[in-house]
């Protein structure tokens, strides 16, 4: 009998740990691309399906699980763009270092409970404010962003999804957005601690789990 499905994300430094620790539990493995993860089969039936941060994967069929650990370790230069109402985070990471950063903040007023007429025009200011908000989100990540465009391998992405792509409609950003990459980090506040702590994200292996052997903890 096997478990429900189990979603963990593991950090690029710890992924060949993770896997070993899994090949102990579940018996010895063996590895085939699918559709772009990396689906890894214990010998109990227990599975780990794989997905590589910054795709495709280049399986090298001579390296240990195709050479996952070692793709999601390397060094690239990653622009980060953050954005909620209200606030961004954009910043350059070259590796796991953060080599220019800009992070603001813009009032934007919550939604209001009163009905009619105020209720309109509460609704036009907060319309106003969300407008002033993201064109300072775009205005400053045209700055940090625009001039590493040709050095960047990625842009990562994260925060409120509509603010997001309402930013990158920019003009200025044209070039960064074929960069994008389809994972999205959830962000609740992009503030500079946030928007420094994105790496172990944006490089993790995220992978969903199904075990034979149900109750087992990660390592």
């Amino acid at each position: 009998m096997q478990s429900a499905p189990r979603r963990v994300e593991v950090a690029a430094e710890r992924v060949d740990r993770w896997l070993a620790g899994f090949a102990e539990r579940h018996g010895a493995t063996t590895w085939q691309e699918d559709a772009g993860e990396l689906r890894v089969t214990a010998a109990d039936g227990s599975t780990a399906r794989c997905d590589p941060p910054f795709p495709p994967l280049s399986v090298d069929p001579d390296r240990p699980y195709g050479g996952l650990a070692e793709h999601a370790i390397r060094r690239r230069r990653v622009g980060v763009l953050l954005v909620r109402l209200g606030g961004y985070a954009v910043g350059v990471f070259d590796g796991t270092d953060l080599v220019v950063s800009k992070v603001g903040s813009r009032l934007v007023h919550g939604r209001s409970a009163a009905g009619g007429q105020s209720q309109k025009r509460f609704a036009r200011r907060r319309e106003g404010q969300a407008r002033v908000a993201l064109q300072a989100a775009a205005d400053v990540a045209a700055r940090v962003l625009a001039p590493h465009t040709a050095a960047l391998e990625a842009l990562v992405l994260g925060g409120d999804r509509k603010a997001t792509a309402a930013v990158l409609d920019d003009a200025r950003l044209g070039g960064l957005r074929r960069l994008a990459v389809a994972r999205h980090l959830d962000v609740t506040d992009p503030r500079l601690a946030v928007l420094r702590a994105t790496p172990e994200r944006f490089r993790a292996v995220r992978i969903v789990v199904v075990e034979t052997a149900p109750g087992a903890q990660e390592p």
